[in-house]
């Protein structure tokens, strides 16, 4: 109990790093998302919880404008990020998905070497004055994905000859290489072994010491794991939001409840 209660302070002392306002998201006529109020804690895991086709992902995309390249897609209401609403007019995109880094679901590894897939971001954006300083970011983000010691000898083999649980490690290897303010994961272990899945989860209590995190999952088990602050969706509402161990043993929303306790979903 001191420890849910000292947990549930530091949420309340925290900064909040973004935060939605009345957020509500239509493809074409039918709406996705409705009067989203969200604040997501500066270098907290924040788990975004609930049944499949409740909006999760969808608020997610929400958060480095994903959404705005899906036709049809427009979003209302307002995501400020450090008071600054990402939405609002003369917001460089490309500069707030530097910012706001992204984990998906499905492993996307650009076709080019596992060394270049890593030190695409860095090199762009001037992150490393010479090679040495590039090939530490490298292998830097290799380590903390978890991936160094299956791939070392064969950094120049291509990024899609790995598996799909390496694919995955390796793309978030290439987020971390740029070292963004926010990650988001899309359900980022789906795709991972138990000592992989394992890996990532003690990779994401690391990265929340330098970053915010706000990761998307179906299992609650690894919500309840990795997170400190848990949002429960359905039907593309927000039913309810706090600390994720007062989520899980004592919701205030019947919905809630019954979710946790598997009579939905």
């Amino acid at each position: 109990m001191a420890q849910a209660l000292r947990i549930s302070e530091t949420l309340e002392n925290a900064p909040v790093k973004a935060k939605a306002s009345k957020v509500q998201v239509f493809y074409g006529a039918k709406q996705a998302l409705t009067d989203i109020d969200l604040e997501i804690p500066q270098n907290h895991v924040t788990a975004l919880i609930g049944p499949s086709g409740c909006g999760k992902s969808t608020f997610l995309r929400c958060i480095n404008r994903m959404n705005d390249i899906i036709d049809g897609c427009r979003v209302e209401g307002d995501i400020t990020i450090d008071g600054v609403n990402i939405y609002g007019p003369g917001q460089d995109v490309v500069q707030l998905r530097a910012r706001v880094g992204m984990v998906f679901q499905k492993p996307n590894p650009f076709p080019k070497s596992i060394y270049e897939n890593v030190a695409y971001g860095p090199r762009i954006h001037g992150m490393a004055a010479n090679k040495k300083q590039l090939d530490d970011i490298v292998i830097d983000s290799l380590t903390r994905a978890g991936l160094i010691d299956e791939v070392k000898d064969r950094l120049d083999a291509p990024g899609t000859s790995l598996s799909g649980g390496q694919q995955q490690r390796l793309c978030i290897a290439r987020a971390i290489a740029v070292k963004p303010e926010m990650i988001l994961m899309d359900e980022p272990c789906s795709a991972l072994d138990p000592i992989a899945t394992a890996r990532i989860e003690e990779l994401i209590d690391e990265l929340r010491n330098n970053f915010t995190i706000v990761i998307v999952t179906h299992s609650m088990q690894q919500a309840a794991r990795v997170s400190q602050r848990t949002a429960f969706f359905h039907m593309g509402v927000l039913v309810e939001t706090g600390a994720t161990e007062q989520i899980f043993t004592n919701p205030k929303d019947t919905r809630t409840q019954a979710y946790i306790t598997g009579r939905i979903g």
